[in-house]
């Protein structure tokens, strides 16, 4: 009984059914008519639905309209066995290009030619698939293919307002300067506004997870989400590392970048405090990264922030009884 209930709760038509099927019992065959344009053979016939499944309410929910003979495609047997040696003779060739050349095979025959469309179709329903190396792309029915089974990404609709510290936001700030390419991994927490940026060569999911334990070191309170974009750079090793930490990994949605506006509005700042003023340095990866450390270091204990009451992101932390005051001259070893 339980499960007819809830097969019968998640469907609308059933219910609405159920709802006609009472409407006649108490008003009559033309009232139910006129509120929902259904005559009595059709009310039957629901009923009979019911008393033949002893009162499934289930029975209700509309049947498969499959029908019980389809069609058979009527394609000439010597166009499949055409197609079968030119994908055995050659595993890649696609559709289009078999087209031309079955044209001119049929005309020799005097059969009747099919369209690309339908020589695809032909190809997936025969499965000519000989391919001895590598992925199989275009049948859906291959093991790869099933195993491709897509993770399903928790969205964030709006910009947050925590509550509490531990929703960091993270982004990338791509610099090139005379022609090298300079990426910088940065994560704010929303409340907080402690903030850390690192420079890496490559935007990479390695580079990002190992941004990602630098930052969890460093940051005084404990990670509960993780908000970032949706670039090929917070997937794979990182989202893994995420997942194993047990931390939320939550995504924004495409071309939304109000959402990320923590991160964002530290990026203009990082690049217009930092980055744009120590441009001379850049190359010298050494010193640059002493000058990019000294930085954070100001940024998270000395900087006054307007959105915490002309304080510093940790002096706010440590007066909102966060941790104690020692950590502000604590350096880890």
């Amino acid at each position: 009984m339980l499960y007819s209930l809830r097969r019968f709760s998640e469907n609308e038509i059933a219910l609405q059914r159920m709802k006609m099927i009472k409407f006649y019992d108490q008003y009559g065959e033309k009232a139910v008519k006129e509120a929902f344009e259904a005559d009595r053979k059709v009310i039957n016939r629901w009923k009979q639905r019911l008393t033949k499944s002893r009162g499934k309410l289930s029975s209700l929910i509309p049947l498969s309209t499959r029908p019980h003979a389809v069609r058979i495609s009527q394609v000439d047997p010597q166009i499949i066995a055409f197609i079968k040696d030119q994908r055995e003779a050659h595993s890649r060739i696609g559709k289009d290009k078999i087209k031309p050349d079955l044209d001119i095979y049929c005309r020799k025959l005097g059969i009747p030619t099919v369209s690309a469309s339908t020589i695809g179709n032909i190809i997936k329903r025969n499965r000519f698939f000989f391919q001895k190396a590598g992925r199989i792309y275009h049948n859906p029915a291959s093991k790869w293919a099933q195993n491709q089974t897509k993770k399903k990404r928790l969205r964030i609709r709006h910009s947050p307002k925590p509550l509490d510290y531990g929703h960091i936001l993270s982004d990338t700030v791509e610099k090139i300067t005379d022609g090298i390419r300079d990426y910088f991994i940065s994560a704010i927490d929303a409340k907080m506004k402690f903030a850390m940026t690192l420079q890496y060569q490559h935007l990479t999911a390695a580079n990002m997870k190992d941004f990602y334990c630098r930052f969890k070191e460093a940051y005084p309170g404990i990670i509960l989400k993780w908000q970032t974009d949706n670039g090929s750079e917070n997937l794979g090793v990182f989202d893994q590392q995420l997942e194993k930490d047990r931390i939320p990994h939550l995504f924004i949605y495409p071309r939304c970048p109000k959402i990320n506006t923590f991160i964002e509005r530290y990026n203009r700042t990082v690049q217009e405090e930092f980055i744009d003023e120590h441009l001379d340095l850049i190359h010298n990866k050494e010193l640059f990264s002493q000058k990019l450390a000294d930085w954070n270091i100001y940024y998270n204990i000395n900087r006054r922030h307007h959105s915490l009451g002309l304080i510093s992101p940790l002096r706010y932390f440590v007066e909102k009884g966060g941790m104690s005051h020692k950590y502000l001259t604590y350096t880890r070893r």
